[in-house]
């Protein structure tokens, strides 16, 4: 019997939910550690328990394949026999069971042979990309040939890219998240690791220039091999991590690899290196190793970020830099893990990540950089004045207003900075929205105005600002939060005509506002929308916070009664198959 924590439950629950109500495909953001294959494991459960339904689980990686596939057997012990495994690497490729799990890379072109599924699953679908040709799109394009009823479901911990910001909202392959719950929240319930970090003296990387949004690789990693440079950097490790007993080191490159790894083994720290290079038996040794607690260092080259599963990690040393957020999200959830051997898991940042990026539960995918010199830098609106700024100006260019910094600057000595953000978090409930077009005080003729969205909150309000008649990054992101509040509209390039649509009811209005609280003003982390089951304010990302056993009494006196009469978990009855 499949026993699944509460936010797991949820997020199944939520799935069902969105899948029914929705003609689109959902996404569950979960952190790393947090057991998204428990959570696709009880959805093929129910799919055939239930429905019947034939499932393909789609993922990248093999050892992400082998773990899905053997847990799956173990949580369906009397229908094992139905679940098939087709992976070039791993030596298998059914094609005639109910359940299927699969390699993308094995079967992207191969959908004649596996035939007809009602539901597909993507795990680490933040590798799905959203346009073009690849495997993935090639895949989903002809398994709709076949069945355009098909439905798609991704998981990820981290749902955004380089290359597109956001994975999900209009015009993306998937519609909106459903559910996700935080890092910090999980730390606090117990379900993961908690997390510490120190910053370490930083290489020099000003003269490394970027492309496609990401440090050009070669010239990072020539920056990076310098012998002081790595002498220094693998001392300081050496002296952090003394009572550290399972450290994951990240690096650059083969050859930065090559020459950490060899400084630690000149310390006497048994260490081993993994790379692309590394042949596959080689690498599963090295790694057996690392997990029977004989191999106290791993480095590696980009292999271990997903699919690698280690909770005795209680160290992790990034000695690579990176514009990534994803990529940086899922360096640090390796030591994410619970594991009896370790309180907490040291973050120890020789590249500047988490200065760069900020804590891994407030990410902002929008701040990515824009690929290369002839992009545009990303820009943050001022909260005094509403001045649209580099981002990364530490005061207003236009009236002076300091922005709090929340990661100390680094020095050469290792210094303390958090992973986990330590701001205090409010939900306020909104009463009104009011738009009005705004323009900076003094403005000459002709400067751009923006669109002031203020939520009032009882006798609170915050604010943020909508850059409609920019240009270049920032007007890409007003359509973006154009096109997810007023769904198949031109966004208006006047703000005096986009405030009228606003007060008019014309604009997706949310029901409540997340605010972090610390700083000089208010900030806007997030929003909660009215509920999927169409109007529940109690119900958000599918979990009713007054739900827990039963609907609440009082749900059609709050006027819920999408809420009261859905069913939040899955029956014997066909009509309620949610695919």
């Amino acid at each position: 019997m499949l026993k699944l924590r509460p936010y797991q439950e949820n997020s199944v629950a939520a799935v069902y939910a969105y899948l029914r109500l929705f003609n689109d495909s959902p996404l569950v953001e979960l952190p790393t550690g947090a057991g998204k294959t428990a959570v696709i494991a009880k959805i093929v459960i129910d799919s055939r328990e239930q429905w019947d339904g034939r499932v393909l689980v789609v993922s990248h990686v093999k050892e992400l394949l082998g773990q899905a596939y053997d847990t799956l057997r173990a949580m369906m012990p009397e229908r094992a026999h139905e679940v098939g495994l087709f992976s070039a690497g791993l030596g298998k490729r059914d094609t005639d069971e109910p359940v299927i799990v699969a390699g993308i890379q094995s079967i992207y072109n191969k959908a004649d042979k596996l035939g007809r599924f009602d539901l597909i699953i993507v795990d680490e679908c933040h590798l799905l990309p959203q346009g073009g040709d690849g495997m993935y799109q090639t895949l989903l394009r002809d398994m709709r040939t076949i069945n355009p009823a098909v439905r798609l479901i991704g998981l990820t911990a981290s749902p955004f890219r380089l290359d597109c910001g956001l994975i999900y909202g209009e015009g993306m392959v998937f519609g909106s998240v459903c559910y996700r719950v935080s890092v910090k929240d999980l730390i606090a319930d117990g379900y993961l690791c908690r997390l510490r970090g120190k910053a370490g003296e930083e290489a020099d990387i000003s003269g490394v220039h970027v492309r496609g949004g990401e440090f050009i690789a070669g010239e990072l990693e020539d920056a990076l091999c310098d012998d002081e440079t790595v002498e220094r950097a693998v001392e300081d490790m050496v002296k952090h991590l003394a009572d550290r007993h399972s450290w994951i080191v990240f690096c650059a490159g083969v050859r930065h690899a090559g020459m950490v790894t060899e400084a630690l083994r000149k310390r006497d720290v048994v260490a081993d290196v993994v790379t692309g290079e590394t042949p596959a038996g080689e690498r599963a040794d090295i790694i057996q190793r690392f997990k029977a607690g004989t191999l106290r260092a791993l480095v590696n080259v980009s292999v271990l970020t997903t699919g690698f599963d280690a909770p005795n990690v209680d160290a992790v040393a990034l000695l690579r830099p990176t514009l990534s957020p994803g990529l940086y999200y899922q360096m640090v959830g390796r030591g994410l893990r619970l594991h009896p051997s370790k309180a907490d898991c040291l973050v120890l940042d020789f590249a500047g990540c988490i200065k760069r990026h900020g804590p891994i539960d407030q990410l902002d995918p929008e701040a990515k950089s824009e690929g290369d010199e002839k992009g545009e830098a990303p820009t943050k609106t001022c909260p005094e004045c509403a001045e649209i700024i580099f981002a990364g100006l530490a005061a207003c260019s236009a009236c002076g207003y300091e922005f709090p910094r929340a990661i100390a600057k680094h020095a050469t000595k290792a210094e303390a900075v958090s992973p986990v953000s330590e701001t205090i978090e409010q939900t306020w409930p909104i009463t009104d929205v009011a738009y009005r077009p705004h323009a900076k005080k003094d403005a000459p003729a002709g400067h751009p105005r923006t669109l002031r969205v203020e939520y009032l909150c009882g006798f609170r309000s915050v604010s943020e600002w909508v850059c409609v008649e920019h240009s270049g990054f920032a007007r890409n992101k007003a359509e973006r939060w154009w096109g997810e509040r007023v769904p198949g509209a031109v966004m208006p390039d006047d703000a005096e005509q986009a405030a009228l649509i606003g007060n008019a009811g014309g604009v997706k209005e949310p029901s409540a506002v997340v605010v972090k609280l610390g700083g000089k003003y208010p900030e806007i982390a997030r929003f909660i929308f009215a509920a999927p089951c169409g109007g529940c304010k109690h119900f958000d990302q599918g979990h009713c916070h007054k739900w827990d056993d039963a609907v609440p009494d009082d749900a059609q006196a709050n006027g819920c009664e999408h809420f009261a009469a859905l069913a939040l978990t899955a029956t014997d009855d066909d009509a309620d198959c949610p695919f």
